[in-house]
């Protein structure tokens, strides 16, 4: 494994991550997560392009601030590295981000149809959960966030918020810690599940209202510890 500028903790965490998210389907063999470095702030930990489930310590790459891999490390990386990158340079606060293709998620960043949290779980979403159209930026593309100028792009659709959903693509998730990015990750694919369900019943869905959204955000910030402690347990037993 190559010599990374992040403690033991944060690369077990990021490997556990993978192959958490893996676990609850948010990623199959596309999409992944990343860490920003704890010894330079500049800098991000992410795995060489391959699929979640078998991420281990060996695949982490430490890239730039510009979302590239260092001289040295010719592995190969992922197309959509400017995604986190760009998401770090806007937000100082983010320390990790997940971009997945989440099956529930992707009807709510192809209609007028909004993303709201439905239960406690998913009460981080009252902030809301803009919807990002890579053609207002690039009518000629691939959905694909491949430069930095898209990576910005989309870092300005995510705003403030929690989450940012991508037409046609999936969704991207940020959090202060690893365990919150995880949290928040798979939580936004249940919550669109949930609320994907409740249509089908007679309405209105009663949503949580944003004090309740910023209430059991905080109150759920408190216990990350315990689906964090469960999930990273299972995850790493699994060879």
């Amino acid at each position: 494994m190559k010599k990374l500028s992040a403690s033991r903790g944060l690369v077990e965490d990021l490997v556990a991550a993978s192959r958490i998210l893996a676990m609850h389907e948010v990623l199959d063999a596309y999409g992944h997560v990343s860490a920003r470095s704890d010894r330079r702030p500049g800098r991000f930990i992410i795995s060489r392009s391959l699929a979640p489930a078998l991420v281990s310590a060996a695949d982490l790459m430490e890239l730039d601030a510009d979302s590239e891999p260092l001289p040295r490390d010719k592995r190969k990386g992922f197309i959509e590295r400017y995604i986190h990158g760009e998401i770090y340079r806007a937000r100082p606060e983010v320390m990790a981000v997940v971009h997945s293709h989440s099956a529930s998620v992707l009807p709510f960043g192809a209609t007028r149809t909004r993303l709201r949290p439905i239960y406690h779980m998913g009460s981080f979403l009252w902030a809301g959960a803009p919807v990002f159209d890579i053609r207002k930026e690039r009518q000629a593309n691939d959905l694909l966030i491949r430069d930095r100028e898209l990576g910005a792009a989309l870092a300005g659709s995510l705003g403030a918020c929690s989450c940012v959903l991508m037409r046609g693509h999936g969704m991207t998730v940020v959090g202060e810690s690893v365990p919150e990015a995880v949290f928040r990750a798979v939580y936004t694919e249940m919550n669109a599940r949930l609320q994907l369900q409740a249509t089908q019943l007679e309405g209105p869905i009663e949503f949580l209202s944003d004090e309740e959204g910023r209430r059991a955000t905080a109150a759920n910030r408190g216990t990350l510890e315990r689906p964090w402690e469960l999930w990273k347990k299972r995850a790493l037993a699994r060879k």
